[in-house]
């Protein structure tokens, strides 16, 4: 018969293994974080608009669809409006 103490400590170590790689992720998370900051630092001082940029990029995300549906939507606001 097997020690109970033995699929402990397994189980011990696989958490521990877990908890270890997860800390890893996080500490790679932020350094991708940190070297994304300094990309777009370089690209403002290079003259580019960041915040456009990060726009961009969002938009770069989603499916064009779903793009053109909220720009249906905008323009009718805005002319609702009288913005456009």
């Amino acid at each position: 018969m097997s020690d109970p103490t033995d699929s402990y400590a397994v189980t011990a170590d696989e958490l521990r293994q877990f908890i270890e790689r997860y800390e890893q992720l996080e500490v790679e998370k932020k350094d991708v974080t940190e070297q994304q900051k300094e990309l777009m630092a370089e690209a403002k001082g290079r003259g580019y608009d960041t915040r456009v940029m990060r726009k961009v990029i969002a938009l770069r995300k989603r499916k064009p669809d779903e793009i053109a549906e909220e720009e249906a939507i905008m323009d009718m606001y805005k002319a609702a409006l009288g913005m456009g």
